[in-house]
């Protein structure tokens, strides 16, 4: 996504396109690669509750929450 950024210096809850600097398709595969490390299946719909770290910790945590209830 940001090779070149120092990834401790990430704040939780400031939008990653405004720290990162990131476009469309920076942020897509960011999405797959979320999607590939945990299993969890992110309908664009839901991209947009993504923006910051705060949010995609929160969406995965619910989301894997929600598998183990089924």
């Amino acid at each position: 996504m940001a090779p070149e950024i120092d990834l401790a210096s990430i704040q939780p809850g400031i939008s990653f396109r405004d720290q990162l600097d990131v476009d469309s398709m920076d942020f897509l595969n960011f999405v797959i690669a979320m999607h590939r490390e945990f299993g969890v299946e992110i309908p664009e719909a839901d991209y947009r509750r993504l923006l910051t770290l705060d949010d995609c910790v929160a969406y995965l945590k619910a989301a894997l929450r929600q598998e183990r209830t089924g």
